[in-house]
């Protein structure tokens, strides 16, 4: 049922989480030998490409979000908001005219909700089906659940039990009919060697500027405090180059099988709070000290939850203390790592049904 058939992959361009996201389930579109075309731009297109070299790409640019560098963002997003809503009006008239010429016969978008026509077959993947906002929470929420109806299904990128792992953002009355929880989903492999670590750090960062550079700062100035050899995982894919600084080796982006297998053996691991690091981290069967982005509702409620949850060590971006999560038994936890993407693997099976 899938043979041949060319799907569109497009993932939300705010950090790198939602193209890593993605990986999997390019992946299994080509096992099940369909044609993936990926549809991104900047960061998540150089990382796609770099994953899939063979794959044919468009570029489709999305709305250019960047945060304040206080901890608030009200303002911020306030005075953005009229640019993201412009975003999917945008998108939806760029795909219209794009879509013909690819020879598209179905859409798999990441949040991004003008990717989608009534004459495809169009599937949204989201963690947030109620999300968090820093302003007029109750209308957003009814916007977002419109958006959602408008394809065919929506993934739902977490289990079905609450609180799963994102909580009261996957979880709640109204849930779309479309909806279908597909379980956590990572391009992290649970069998990454676990041999000797290479690095007793290893810090991974991505996501909206400047707090990305900020987090940045914080981190190489600490870790070189520290005893070791440490990894720092910048989240500029295509926009730097390696380098060393002291004992600390600073990458544009890892890779999947060797990022894996960097935390996999590290002692540490240090991490923002995003939705698709969490599950890189449920997939491979650690804990992790995560950093959620100063006033980004979205980061800081996943952080507060799983303070409370224990799974995970939470620390404040100002106070952030490598040090002292390092003497935390809490973020160096080991748990039973994911086995595999069956709920992904079943929408994938209905979503077959579709194309005939």
């Amino acid at each position: 049922m899938f043979n041949g058939k060319r799907i569109l992959v497009a993932p939300l361009d705010w950090g790198l989480g939602h193209s890593t996201r993605c990986i999997p389930i390019i992946q299994a579109l080509l096992q099940r030998r369909a044609v993936p075309v990926i549809g991104a731009d900047n960061g998540p297109l150089a990382l796609l490409r770099a994953e899939f070299p063979a794959l044919e790409h468009v570029r489709i640019p999305g709305a250019t979000i960047r945060y304040s560098k206080g901890g608030s963002q009200l303002w911020s997003m306030v005075r953005q908001f009229p640019e993201m809503v412009r975003s999917v009006r945008v998108e939806n008239a760029l795909f219209e005219r794009i879509r013909r010429d690819l020879h598209l016969d179905a859409v798999i978008s990441d949040q991004r909700f003008g990717l989608r026509a009534r004459e495809l077959p169009s599937v949204l993947i989201t963690h947030q089906v109620f999300p968090f906002t820093p302003i007029a929470q109750g209308a957003l929420r009814k916007l977002n659940l419109r958006h959602v109806g408008r394809f065919d299904r929506c993934w739902i990128m977490d289990e079905p039990e609450a609180p799963g792992l994102a909580g009261e953002l996957s979880h709640g009355r109204d849930l779309p009919a479309n909806a279908r929880y597909i379980g956590t989903v990572s391009r992290m492999r649970s069998g990454a060697v676990r041999n000797e670590a290479r690095f007793r750090i290893v810090a991974v960062i991505s996501g909206p500027e400047p707090h990305r550079t900020l987090l940045d700062g914080i981190l190489t100035e600490q870790l070189q405090r520290i005893e070791g050899q440490h990894l720092l995982v910048r989240g500029l894919p295509g926009k730097a180059e390696e380098e060393q600084r002291g004992n600390v080796k600073c990458v544009p982006h890892g890779g999947s099988a060797e990022l894996a297998a960097a935390m996999a053996a590290a002692e540490l691991v240090v991490s923002r709070s995003g939705y698709t690091t969490l599950m890189d981290l449920v997939a491979l069967g650690r804990s992790a000290l995560v950093i959620p982005t100063p006033g980004q509702a979205e980061q800081e409620y996943l952080g507060a939850l799983h303070a409370r949850t224990g799974r995970f060590l939470v620390q404040a971006q100002h106070q952030v203390d490598i040090q002292a999560a390092l003497g935390d038994p809490a973020a160096k936890a080991h748990f039973k790592p994911m086995a595999g993407h069956e709920g992904l693997e079943r929408a994938l099976d209905e979503f077959g049904d579709l194309l005939r």
